[in-house]
């Protein structure tokens, strides 16, 4: 758990395919297997009445009586790192992330059969936070308290400590607490749209009154619960939530309101004039920053295209500090691990290392580089020192030490964590003790009887020193939000990337095969003439259900099967009842955008929409070759 985090100062347009190969990484690391196993460590961390599908057995029910003193049911969620406590800007932060790592690469999560745990996972945390808002402006935002919990070492099943509720309303705001609740509601319900889409829609109407409490009554949540000072302060403020949230509302609902939040905010609430060099759980500017520049290459700036290019200059500032090619640099041990403070160093790590990855898949997809001040910076450097973070966690490092409990041969064995330092009370349900734990089970010197595997400890400290004691909490308490980030990186560096555009809309696999065949593409009307310079094809790439209607999303390629470079292209849609990303209209015919004025010979291009009906009939109305 952290104590005090450093606040460091300082749709989609058309683009080429070009045939670009899966990008699976592979090397001396299983990155599937570390993905599971960072999977289950969620399962360890489960509080309330444990599901029948429980994997980690050595865990009991633990919370029951969570809310009970203040008359609402808080049973379930998350506890955020070794403690028994729920504390909820953490554990909002950590859905957030799961989900961002879904929408991003739940096609990779699917062909490695984790989709389904993941989805759990998120739920397991949304369920809980559903509860904490039983009112538009009532937000529960911890349970226990830190103090009383760290004079305890005891098991989750033993609990003596206090369990007492802290929530914020219009007289006490915490316009942080609620952003990120807000946003965690937003990017979860993108996840279950297509999986459960009465949730999903429950989660976005949760995400709305969220945003506009955060909005509305505005004040640090710590200046409210000030029990959470000593554990997690919000140094940075609320500022950088209100727009994250905002962004996660919009990439939600595609509702200009918050496009013209993000806007006409960004300099007020400083989108645009923060450069951080680090990202978390308290500041999430470079988060933000990120969100919006994915925007701006998708082709969504419109009117506020200058100030959207303000929060992206922010945005790579960071992806250069990382990189140590900017006018800043973040820290890094001599080992190359980045260093940003001694405490759960690892937060940082991971979280960082995944906005470099879809950093680097939104630039691929745009055809672009990262310009820094030491020079351009291909995508795919991103992608790889975003690797050499992870090889690092997962053992290249001057220990040779697997900083995931469970991976590899020399991982953690005295994890700063009750559950797992203490016999399971399956095996010895003996009672332990608030300070008995401490005599008995905490000052052991042996390895923990249980294995909490997949758990991502806080790391080594910034000469890639660490030592393995129970005692060391700055290096060996693991935590959710450690986690979170990791699963999106495992993912993709395990499926690769299939040359999938990173800017259009969010496409993800299905659970179980869909029973009903999909519409089969109409084949489109257009000259015959054209046959033997454009083809154009048409398929559905998903469908779902809501609301009693199913909507289908259709991806159409157009290929330049000429020997010549095709310009002017000018196409006809008809029979179109939904959104359109990929193309730029003017009056009733499609083009490329302004930024792409050629395809070559060979070469395709893809737009994509979404209706519920057969395909729009796709015709080529004019073009030349040159």
């Amino acid at each position: 758990m952290d104590k005090t985090v450093g606040f460091c100062i300082k749709m989609a347009p058309l683009f080429l395919v070009l045939g670009i190969l899966p990008l699976a990484l592979a090397g001396g690391h299983d990155y599937g297997e570390a993905l599971s196993k960072s999977i289950l460590f969620f399962e360890a961390q489960r509080s309330g009445y444990l599901p029948r599908n429980q994997r980690v057995q050595w865990r009991g029910n633990s919370g029951l009586n969570d809310g009970k003193i203040s008359g609402v049911d808080l049973v379930g969620g998350y506890y955020d790192a070794g403690d028994n406590v729920k504390f909820g800007l953490p554990m909002a932060f950590t859905i957030t992330m799961m989900s961002w790592s879904i929408i991003e690469y739940g096609r990779q999560m699917g062909s490695s059969g984790e989709l389904g745990n993941v989805l759990d996972a998120i739920k397991w945390g949304t369920d809980y936070l559903i509860k904490a808002h039983p009112q538009p402006y009532v937000l529960y935002g911890e349970v226990g308290d830190g103090d009383t919990d760290h004079y305890c070492w005891q098991r989750p099943e033993d609990m003596t400590t206090s369990r007492a509720a802290y929530r914020i309303d219009p007289s006490h705001p915490g316009s942080d607490l609620a952003g990120e609740t807000a946003a965690a509601m937003a990017a979860a319900s993108i996840v279950f749209r297509r999986y459960n889409p009465a949730y999903s829609a429950e989660l976005l109407k949760h995400a709305y009154q969220l945003f506009d409490f955060a909005d509305k009554y505005r004040g640090k949540y710590d200046g409210s619960i000030t029990v959470a000072q000593k554990y997690y302060r919000s140094v940075s403020g609320y500022a950088d939530e209100l727009l994250w949230a905002a962004a996660w509302l919009y990439k939600a609902t595609n509702n200009q309101y918050y496009l013209n939040y993000l806007g006409k905010n960004g300099d007020a609430l400083g989108g645009t004039g923060w450069g951080m060099t680090e990202f978390g759980w308290d500041v999430k500017y470079a988060g933000v920053q990120t969100l919006v520049a994915k925007l701006l290459m998708a082709g969504k700036g419109g009117g506020y295209t200058p100030v959207f290019e303000k929060y992206q200059e922010k945005a790579e500032f960071f992806m250069c500090s990382c990189l140590g090619k900017g006018t800043r640099n973040a820290q890094r041990t001599p080992g190359g691990l980045i260093f940003r403070q001694r405490w759960n160093n690892m937060q940082f790590v991971t979280s960082a290392s995944f906005l470099l990855t879809v950093y680097s898949d939104y630039l691929s997809s745009a055809g672009k580089s990262l310009k820094c001040a030491s020079g351009y910076v291909s995508p795919s450097e991103l992608l790889s020192f975003a690797k050499s973070q992870v090889d690092y966690i997962l053992g290249d490092n001057p220990r040779a030490t697997s900083y995931m409990v469970g991976y590899g041969n020399n991982y953690p064995k005295q994890v700063h964590h009750r559950a797992s330092s203490i016999v399971s009370y399956k095996v010895n349900p003996s009672f332990v003790s608030c300070r008995g734990g401490y005599a008995t089970w905490f000052s052991r010197k042996s390895s923990d009887p249980n294995l909490l595997m997949g758990a991502l400890v806080g790391g080594p400290d910034a000469y890639d020193n660490f030592a393995d004691q129970r005692d060391n909490y700055e290096q060996t308490e693991p935590a959710t939000y450690n986690n979170a980030p990791f699963l999106g990186i495992l993912a993709r560096l395990h499926g690769g990337h299939s040359g999938y555009n990173q800017l259009l809309p969010v496409e993800l696999p299905s659970l179980k095969p869909i029973a009903s065949q999909p519409i089969p593409a109409r084949k489109p009307v257009g000259n015959p003439a054209t046959a033997n310079s454009i083809a154009l094809e048409q398929k559905v790439t998903a469908s779902w259900v809501f609301q009693g209607k199913t909507y289908y999303r259709y991806s159409t390629i157009v290929t330049n099967k000429s020997t010549k470079t095709l310009k002017d292209l000018k196409l006809s849609i008809s029979k179109l009842y939904g959104p359109l990303w990929g193309l730029t209209k003017a009056g009733n015919s499609y083009f490329f955008p302004a930024w792409i004025n050629s395809l070559p010979s060979g070469k395709s291009i893809e737009f994509v929409y979404i209706h519920s009906a057969s395909p729009a009939d796709v015709s080529v109305s004019s073009y030349s070759l040159v």
